[in-house]
């Protein structure tokens, strides 16, 4: 486990992410969670766990107490925000308190007061009615992990028990996927994928497995040239450098627990081929991880859900999996930097 709590964001305060920090906290011993913060306006946490007859106590502390608070309350780096934002009604006004939240855990992390990030769920929609300029959670993220003006590829894998899976392309229109899919995006990505299973997951020879983009994986050419093209190329690269790459594979048959037994991670060439497999397999528990950052950095694998927001029944199965996570990602780089001496 980590010495430092974990740094979690607010999200949009519209959605579930207020009430699946407070439910969090509430179930912390029976999900063995590990201690975290929120980056939140208590008056309006508080107010959530009225509406929703919660008695959970809440306290504003600093990162240092954070530990020692968590035991007994809800411990909360205190946030400005605008006005109060009523469940379920989403509003530009929070913009600006949801991006400092981000802002913060992020610095947090990177002063070495808190392990890791915990994201919460955003509404881009709501986020660009407000001005925001970035395409959405993660590629903001990178933009804040920048040096000298350099941004680097943030990779988003699945995860959950049973599977990792990473989409190559990813919030793109499927009609693109080919244009954009190339041998560089799929090297680059793999490569990120492999460094952060040896880093983060304690897996020294990452075995990876590459789907195929078309049916049966292009039947040699004859469903499409993308697979003998691009995907074999990039394969072939990867093992030149030493990184166990194998496929492509039909995507059809990748993901039954026979196949999922022969690989580490699985990387698949657009957004469904990856998310379809994980959301059936662990549908509450999936945690969407960014590798390639020089934080930690995990989240539910779900969205804000303003539908349901303010009625108590989302679950924080998800949250409470991207806890977990992201305090054994970060018990494992702390084991690693104190073996080489490093602080």
């Amino acid at each position: 486990m980590p010495t430092l709590p974990l740094a979690l964001t607010q999200g949009d305060p519209a959605g579930i992410g207020p009430e699946l920090s407070l439910r969090a906290w509430q179930e912390r011993k029976e999900r063995a969670l590990p201690a975290f913060a929120c980056i939140a306006n208590a008056e309006q946490l508080a107010r959530t766990a009225e509406r929703l007859g919660w008695p959970i106590p809440i306290r504003e502390c600093s990162w240092e107490e954070a530990p020692a608070v968590f035991q007994e309350a809800l411990p909360v780096i205190p946030l400005a925000q605008a006005a109060d934002v009523l469940p379920g009604k989403p509003d530009p006004v929070s913009a600006a308190a949801t991006i400092a939240s981000i802002d913060r855990a992020v610095a947090a992390v990177r002063a070495g007061q808190a392990g890791a990030v915990v994201t919460n769920p955003i509404a881009k929609s709501v986020l660009y009615a407000a001005g925001f300029k970035h395409p959405g959670h993660t590629e903001y993220l990178a933009h804040l992990a920048a040096e000298g003006g350099v941004e680097p590829l943030p990779v988003m894998m699945l995860w959950c028990e049973e599977l990792a899976v990473i989409p190559v392309t990813i919030h793109v229109p499927l009609q693109r996927v080919p244009e954009l899919l190339t041998t560089k995006l799929i090297v680059d990505t793999a490569r990120i994928v492999a460094a952060g299973l040896r880093q983060q997951f304690g897996i020294a020879s990452p075995r990876l497995a590459l789907s195929g983009l078309n049916p049966h994986a292009g039947e040699n050419g004859t469903m499409g040239r993308e697979d003998e093209d691009i995907v074999k190329p990039a394969i072939a690269q990867l093992q030149a450098e030493g990184i166990d790459a194998r496929g492509p594979y039909p995507a059809d048959t990748m993901f039954h627990a026979r196949a999922r037994a022969g690989y580490d991670a699985a990387l698949a060439m657009y957004h469904d081929q990856a998310l379809i497999p994980i959301k059936t397999i662990a549908f509450d528990e999936g945690v969407n991880v960014t590798l390639g950052l020089p934080f930690i950095r995990t989240s539910p694998d779900h969205g804000t859900a303003f539908d349901i927001a303010g009625r108590g029944i989302a679950r924080p199965d998800s949250l409470c999996a991207a806890l977990r996570l992201a305090a054994r990602m970060a018990g494992r780089r702390d084991a690693a930097h104190e073996a080489a001496g490093q602080p």
